[in-house]
């Protein structure tokens, strides 16, 4: 399964979460979802792994067209020229030629040069360094001006979104501009949510675990969750979601866990270091 993006190119239904996997250990870890089938890796400057990323990919024998990176551009690099270099470094560091999936990793809105980073990464797609471009953490007035001032529509929003924080409004902003909604925390770091007893009570219906009923949903709400796991058992687990279904109602019920509070980070991403 996969999902067409506006700009033609194509993402798997699944992608890994990288943060924190560093070192070595991270590489190995990133070896092992490679050989489990993950083709969509999720990296970001600030996750101080890319060098990691690129050494799992050429350590793991999957060849680098199967393979998609995402990295994702700090806040501290806005400016244009700035977010230009930041790109190279990525890919410098990463020892690749091209980066599949670029995103700015939040619109940084007190600095106000989020539409200059959006035309650094048009400007670098149309040169053959970016073959997608998107945003992350990007509320609706932040996707309607870069669109408005460089007539470029993401291909991707990623957000912290699961059970308890569901985002039905931006998962629709998101869809009526055509732009695919990424999860990042897809399984709310897989905390209380896995205890609830609607999702427990779905798991054992179907016979399944917790965490494949949560990835299951957002396969079905059409999102794409980056679920992080270290070991192979994990990875697999979350991987296997795609020989069962969720009812409508079932889909429906997951969805009206989300309450005011269910949101697991402060809503202004300085405040944490993985932005």
């Amino acid at each position: 399964m996969t999902h067409t993006l506006n700009d033609g190119h194509t993402l798997p239904a699944i992608g890994f979460g990288t943060f924190p996997l560093r070192g070595e250990s991270g590489v190995a870890a990133m070896v092992s979802a490679l050989h489990q089938g993950y083709r969509l890796i999720d990296s970001a400057v600030n996750y101080e792994n890319e060098g990691a990323v690129g050494e799992a990919i050429r350590r793991s024998g999957v060849p680098r067209d199967e393979v998609l990176v995402t990295s994702k551009l700090p806040g501290r690099h806005h400016a244009y020229a700035e977010a230009k270099t930041c790109v190279h470094e990525s890919l410098y560091r990463m020892q690749l030629d091209h980066i599949d999936l670029y995103l700015i990793h939040w619109p940084n809105p007190g600095v106000d040069k989020y539409v200059e980073a959006w035309q650094a990464l048009v400007d670098l797609q149309r040169e053959g360094v970016l073959r997608s471009i998107g945003v992350s953490n990007f509320l609706p007035e932040h996707l309607d001006r870069i669109i408005a001032e460089t007539g470029v529509t993401p291909a991707v929003n990623q957000v912290e979104l699961h059970p308890y924080f569901p985002q039905v409004l931006q998962r629709q902003v998101d869809a009526e501009r055509g732009i695919l909604t990424e999860a990042w925390s897809p399984l709310g770091r897989a905390g209380e949510v896995m205890h609830d007893p609607v999702v427990t009570g779905i798991a054992q219906a179907h016979g399944r675990t917790p965490v494949q009923v949560v990835l299951r949903w957002h396969v079905q709400l059409g999102t794409l969750p980056l679920p992080k796991a270290a070991s192979a058992g994990r990875q697999l687990e979350n991987l296997s979601v795609f020989d069962f279904t969720l009812t409508e109602a079932e889909v429906a019920a997951i969805t009206a866990l989300g309450r005011p509070d269910g949101r697991l980070f402060d809503a202004d991403p300085a405040v944490h270091e993985e932005f």
